[in-house]
């Protein structure tokens, strides 16, 4: 939720000219980039850095890295006085409006994230802060664990300037999507440009930095942000891994592996798409499950170690497992399943996860009531059962007494039982979660926004 500034607040608004003065601290990679796109849409930029070389590049208009394009806009934004450089960050934060921070985040030696350099860059901004006396808007470009803004720096920016965040000086995390060798061309040309933020002034004063960019940013939570990064980077190299996964794969096959990727990502239906990229409940069905413990086996028989891919199944199975430990969890003795084939608008009940969970339940005592509206007595179990004889653990068990657990309805499934797990997010059972006092764990995202969700429903991942 986004909070206007209180009254007495300095109001971005009415205080910072059309295009905002901006410091950048930390004059890497992300830093000189960021200076020198900026001050070519016209802001005047000051860099700042501890390290004297990098200042004096920055300064003389030559740049620290080697990038395309980039010593040209540090050249053009030096002659044309929008681009100076400094060691002295509480003057910087003075003299603009809006300071980017774009420092170093090592790793530290347990894994985690080194903060040392952004607890620096925070109480010298709130030096600057206490001295300045007007609205400022703090933007976070690193690279940082979701709660690293408002838990790490925020908390030295208002003990050090006594001022209040969303109130007396905006916080912002702006991941950058920058890819070296054409970091200028992406910074003019992103794939999105994210904002999140606490407050609608600051939003509004990010949504006009970029207006020349991308007139329609998205808007958000700092935490989201800030995930929002780490998944686009472990996404990407999911990409890279799965690739090579595949070409080791294809090798002794002879198989030409970089004719079959390039098919594969012809589909922008399927493979290049929103499409699956939800979080929600395990895979299932004819197709998914076979396909990967086929390629594992193939895999093995090569005697090749695919260790992503035969990842999978272990990854899908616990996820499994743990929508039948949230269930148990609700110590219910009966539970109401409302959807039971793989997906919605079929009958196919091969390799359905959620069978899985109910042979689970089964096993300790647990009594189960069932509804899908495409299942019903007349349904062709056994048939089924035939095709995944040597796959599906929970068809097997659930063969010959899945008819005697199907209700008439599913109002009446959700009477008889102490808790509910819902996995197809059909109308009825939406409504009769939001209508339920009982405990109803959620694997299909009935609702797309957490606020909306009744007090007693708990979703698998959200």
């Amino acid at each position: 939720m986004l909070h206007q500034p209180a009254e007495n607040a300095f109001h971005p608004a009415l205080k910072i000219a059309p295009r905002p003065a901006v410091s950048v601290v930390g004059l890497g990679y992300v830093g000189a980039v960021s200076t020198a796109c900026l001050a070519g849409l016209g802001h005047r930029v000051i860099g700042v850095d501890v390290d004297a070389v990098k200042v004096q590049a920055i300064a003389e208009g030559r740049s620290p890295i080697h990038e395309a394009d980039l010593g040209r806009l540090l050249s053009e934004g030096v002659a044309a006085g929008l681009i100076t450089a400094t060691d002295d960050l509480v003057q910087a934060v003075i003299g603009t409006d809006v300071t980017f921070v774009s420092v170093g985040t090592p790793t530290a030696a347990d894994g985690g994230c080194d903060h040392r350099y952004i607890v620096a860059a925070a109480r010298s901004i709130g030096e600057g802060l206490r001295l300045k006396g007007s609205f400022h808007v703090v933007v976070m470009r690193c690279s940082i664990p979701p709660g690293s803004t408002l838990g790490v720096m925020v908390p030295e920016i208002e003990a050090t300037s006594g001022l209040k965040a969303g109130v007396d000086f905006g916080v912002c995390f702006n991941p950058e999507f920058l890819r070296e060798g054409v970091a200028v061309a992406d910074f003019h040309a992103p794939p999105k440009t994210v904002i999140g933020v606490t407050d609608a002034a600051t939003a509004d004063l990010m949504s006009r930095l970029y207006a020349d960019v991308d007139a329609n940013p998205l808007i958000t939570s700092i935490e989201v942000a800030e995930m929002v990064k780490y998944v686009d980077n472990v996404w990407h190299a999911t990409k890279v891994t799965f690739a090579n996964e595949v070409g080791r794969l294809c090798k002794p096959l002879g198989v030409d592996s970089h004719e079959v990727m390039d098919i594969f990502v012809r589909d922008t239906k399927l493979n290049l798409s929103p499409y699956y990229l939800k979080p929600g409940f395990a895979y299932g069905g004819s197709c998914l499950p076979k396909e990967v413990r086929a390629v594992t086996h193939i895999a093995g028989k090569l005697g090749l170690d695919l260790p992503l891919i035969a990842s999978l199944d272990r990854s899908n199975a616990t996820h499994i497992a743990e929508a039948a430990r949230m269930v148990k969890a609700t110590g219910a003795r009966k539970v109401a399943v409302l959807g039971l084939a793989f997906k919605p608008g079929t009958d196919d009940l091969r390799e359905s996860p959620i069978l899985e969970v109910m042979a689970d339940l089964l096993d300790q005592g647990i009594e189960i009531v069932a509804h899908d509206p495409a299942i019903n007595a007349d349904t062709r179990i056994e048939s089924q059962l035939a095709y995944v004889a040597h796959a599906s653990k929970g068809l097997g068990q659930l063969a010959t007494g899945l008819r005697g657990m199907l209700a008439t309805s599913a109002a009446e499934a959700v009477a008889q039982a102490d808790a509910v797990i819902v996995t197809h997010a059909h109308p009825t059972y939406r409504a009769l979660a939001a209508a339920s006092t009982k405990p109803v764990i959620d694997v299909a995202r009935l609702y797309k926004s957490r606020a909306d969700q009744p007090a007693t429903l708990c979703g698998i991942g959200w």
